[in-house]
């Protein structure tokens, strides 16, 4: 199923892959593995959505990709059995349907996966309700969805009287130096930055703001 790593063959779409459907299937994947280690794997090219895939609340080792159109998934491809860490991954096809289904899978919504793929970036997937509250926390917490403009100066203003400094702030970035739409942000403690989650889901500019607790490992990746 998988391509040769090195050659670059366009090969036809047969047996229900869908040629303007632009998704390719990781296998192998290190179970650290986060969104900015997917973005670095396929630096050079554009990623419009991805899925890690977890199985009993827990990290698989796959993970389906989303390209902005059909050749950048073929070069994808050209990527089979390159090394991320220690391991190396398998890139491969896979059918539209494989990856709504696994999104499917991962919002327990059915029926998805009928959409059709027409250039624009696939149908936004809905969020499992999380009782972060419950979470194990560190110093760190995640932002995710932040407009690629967004600033430090924003970010402070955004968490207000925590006393961050723009130090306590990295701005995560794809190795082509463009955001990836994250940030790290380190607090006093684990338990400001508990408090710093009344932030969740409020906005800066037009996009509301998920926040995650996350490690000092994670934003370390990042950057």
């Amino acid at each position: 199923m998988s391509s040769s790593a090195g050659s670059f063959q366009p090969s036809s779409y047969g047996g229900g892959f869908h040629p303007t459907f632009p998704v390719v299937r990781l296998r192998g994947l290190p179970f650290n593995c986060a969104d900015i280690d997917i973005f670095k794997f396929f630096a050079g090219l554009d990623i419009v959505d991805l899925l890690l895939v977890n199985k009993n609340g827990h990290f698989s080792g796959e993970a389906f990709v989303v390209f902005a159109g059909p050749m950048q998934a073929e070069f994808a491809l050209q990527r089979d059995h390159l090394n991320m860490g220690h391991r190396y991954v398998e890139v491969f096809r896979c059918k539209k349907q494989d990856y709504y289904n696994a999104v499917a899978a991962e919002v327990n919504y059915e029926g998805m996966y009928e959409n059709d793929y027409r250039g624009s970036p696939p149908p936004p997937r809905a969020k499992k309700s999380v009782d972060k509250s419950q979470l194990e926390y560190t110093e760190i917490l995640k932002l995710r969805g932040l407009p690629f403009s967004a600033t430090k100066t924003q970010i402070l203003d955004f968490f207000g009287d925590f006393g961050l400094t723009e130090n306590s702030i990295h701005i995560a970035c794809r190795p082509d130096g463009k955001p990836t739409g994250e940030a790290f942000v380190e607090f006093a403690s684990a338990v400001e930055a508990k408090k710093a989650m009344c932030k969740d889901k409020m906005t800066i500019g037009s996009r509301y703001i998920e926040l995650f607790p996350s490690t000092a490992d994670d934003a370390r990746r990042a950057r």
